[in-house]
């Protein structure tokens, strides 16, 4: 923990509690309130915790009103156009970039642990076939942990390691296997030839009967939507696998937690929700009657990906995103899909419309990530499994810092309690 760099001043009923403030590297001043209820008798009320920080943490660091999204320090933007996705696996884990030995090693040590046990094959065949991909994984999971004796022990150091490369290596497998359950085809594995994204696009479309070569345009924009998803400071998700990993559970449940609380479509679900309504829209024509809807209040209408909750400027990932787009559907020529079509015509209006404009209510990684995959060839019901793959590395680094933190308190959220006050016990029979 910093050192206070002052102290905040708190007067209630006539009594004056000084309370420290700490000043972080980057970002607004942390009033820190731990001995507020021992000193006052009186909580805080911050619903969705918007305005409370539960945690340090020296992984991610976002500016809304910038449009700021740094790894470790480093911005998005450089690395998506200089680095890959498992080096940025390297540079959230272990907090520095590595050197070329480092990431080889690394990038190694993921390769050889792709396959997952061979009986995690019986255990999908308890699943429907129709069961959402999100659901199997959720269960799959969190059934690492039978799997996996060996790296569930969070109070040794090497178990975490083991842990967290086993996750980064095997959730592209698991979301990959949960794909092909899904649509009747027989699981393909992993091929460690393959670079990460590569490998991932091998087992999702390759079947036994045809060769299948990813093709490295393709490639390269799965790896980038993997790199901007990886973290994304304390979401709803992240937040979820550190108050779970804050009561010790072990990293595959806690996992599991975050993978659950992503499902939500007000989180990881943003990309499928702004698909799907690019197909209500239908056709160009009707983006007129969609725009104006959005612009009434009265409407109940907002156009899905568009605008962000953390960035009131623009998403920086989405300006990294959209060149990664354009690659795509060139390569593809997907120029004839009623789908792409209205959203690269959305897109275009957004972008001079005056009203979104002076909203700032700009495309956001979600509207070009689901262009793309829809582009690829995967189904919306894929897309939050990505997702999910793609932060499985934010997820795991944060953990393992809260594990290492010696301030750490299992999570007990206080409450506003606005129900009954005590009352005695009436028999059923004079009720």
């Amino acid at each position: 923990m910093s050192e206070p760099t002052r102290t905040a001043t708190l007067t209630l009923d006539g009594k004056v509690i000084n309370l420290p403030v700490h000043h972080p590297t980057i970002g607004p001043d942390v009033i820190d309130i731990r001995k507020l209820y021992a000193e006052a008798d009186v909580f805080t009320y911050d619903p969705g915790f918007t305005s409370t920080a539960a945690c340090e943490s020296a992984i991610t660091y976002i500016d809304g009103d910038k449009g700021e999204l740094l790894y470790r320090g480093y911005p998005i933007e450089q690395l998506a156009e200089h680095s890959s996705f498992l080096e940025v696996c390297f540079l959230l884990l272990y907090g520095n970039l590595p050197n070329t030995a480092q990431l080889a090693d690394f990038e190694s040590r993921v390769r050889n642990h792709t396959m997952v046990h061979e009986q995690m094959h019986y255990f999908f065949r308890g699943f429907r076939r129709d069961a959402h991909p999100m659901a199997t994984m959720v269960g799959v999971v969190g059934a690492m942990s039978a799997f996996y004796h060996d790296s569930t022990d969070i109070n040794d150091p090497w178990q975490r390691e083991v842990a967290a490369i086993r996750m980064i290596a095997k959730l592209p497998t698991i979301a990959a296997m949960a794909f092909k359950y899904s649509i009747g085809q027989p699981f393909i594995y992993p091929k460690n030839s393959l670079d990460y994204a590569s490998n991932f696009l091998h087992m999702c479309f390759a079947v036994p009967c045809e060769e299948y070569v990813p093709n490295p345009v393709i490639a390269k924009a799965l790896d980038r939507i993997m790199m901007l998803h990886a973290d994304h400071e304390q979401n709803a998700s992240t937040s979820t696998v550190r108050l779970a990993g804050s009561s010790g559970a072990n990293p595959f449940a806690c996992i599991a937690a975050g993978i659950a609380c992503l499902w939500g479509p007000a989180h990881g679900g943003a990309n499928q929700a702004a698909l799907e309504q690019l197909r209500e829209i239908g056709t160009v024509d009707r983006i007129p009657e969609f725009i104006k809807m959005a612009k009434d209040k009265n409407s109940g209408v907002r156009l899905m990906g568009f605008g962000h909750r953390v960035y009131k400027n623009f998403d920086p990932r989405a300006k990294v995103m959209k060149e990664s787009c354009d690659e795509v559907l060139e390569l593809l020529g997907v120029h004839n899909n009623p789908t792409l079509q209205v959203a690269k015509e959305l897109e275009r209006i957004a972008l001079q419309d005056d009203y979104f404009i002076s909203k700032k209510l700009y495309p956001n990684v979600d509207f070009y990530s689901g262009i793309i995959l829809e582009a690829i060839g995967f189904p919306t019901s894929m897309f939050t499994p990505i997702f999910a793959l793609s932060r499985t590395v934010g997820w795991i680094s944060q953990w393992r810092e809260m594990i290492a933190d010696p301030t750490l308190k299992i999570g007990r959220p206080r409450q506003l309690y606005i129900g009954e006050q005590q009352r005695d016990y009436v028999d059923v029979r004079h009720r």
